[in-house]
């Protein structure tokens, strides 16, 4: 190939590269356009206070827009295809529903995907996970990436490794990933890391671990209760109430009193 083919050809593949990234910016520009234009300044107000935006709360710093879950999926669901590397920026975005949309689109890509594409897209979400962080995050991405990914294989060991993590949203995410689990009739994993967080400090992971129990009764109720009379003595408060939610009326007041 002579020198000057060789550098027609790195400048065509400079400008295609080019071209994509632009292509790519166009796409992002457009998400956070169709976000705007659904933002409910009062519908924001509410959120920032009830997803404990404060300075000390759990979603200190956070940003609003006011746009509800389901238009957040309308708007993934346009721009599906936006490559992971747009997903990455806009899961770096300060904005809460920017983030949202972009854990929304990787869950769809990995719902679509197979073989090596889910692996890179689990690693992708495990790379990033930081930015999984507050509960709605990770509600609606840990069973669909990660539980989805793990329910057929063996090595089920990264929750447990979340599960210690000191990072509330780690914690949580391990727990909340078995509900994929649990639709499966698989409980074991949901009721050795509900029993690993019986001592964690934090509300939401109380929460967590309740409703996730409570999933497992709705399937298997002697499975549940095995679990509540082993443990419901020294349960936080929280995580049980959350765990007897559709039990009988006597055995939640029993339970309660224990």
């Amino acid at each position: 190939m002579s020198l000057q083919l060789k550098s027609v050809k790195e400048k065509y593949y400079l400008c295609f590269y080019v071209r994509g990234i632009k292509m790519q910016q166009s796409v992002i520009d457009n998400v956070r356009k169709d976000l705007r234009v659904m933002a409910d300044p009062t519908k924001a107000r509410i959120l920032q206070g009830f997803f404990k935006t404060g300075p000390g709360q759990y979603g200190q710093g956070d940003i609003f827009l006011g746009v509800t879950v389901p238009q957040s999926r309308q708007v993934a669901k346009k721009f599906s295809q936006l490559p992971l590397q747009g997903v990455r920026a806009l899961l770096y975005s300060g904005v809460h529903e920017e983030r949202l949309v972009a854990l929304l689109i990787l869950v769809q890509k990995y719902c679509s995907s197979s073989g090596k594409e889910k692996e890179e897209i689990v690693w992708f979400y495990l790379d990033n996970i930081k930015q999984v962080n507050n509960w709605d995050l990770v509600d609606l991405s840990a069973p669909c990436i990660l539980g989805a990914h793990l329910i057929s294989g063996d090595d089920r060991a990264l929750l447990y490794r979340l599960a210690k993590s000191g990072s509330v949203w780690e914690r949580r995410i391990a727990i909340v990933a078995t509900l994929h689990f649990i639709r499966k009739n698989d409980f074991a994993d949901t009721l050795k890391i509900a029993a690993m967080l019986l001592q964690d400090r934090h509300d939401l992971i109380h929460k967590a671990a309740g409703w996730m129990l409570r999933e497992v009764g709705k399937r298997d109720v002697a499975a549940e209760e095995a679990f509540l009379e082993k443990h419901c003595r020294v349960m936080p408060r929280t995580m049980l109430r959350y765990a007897i939610e559709t039990l009988p009326e006597r055995k939640r007041r029993r339970y309660m009193k224990s």
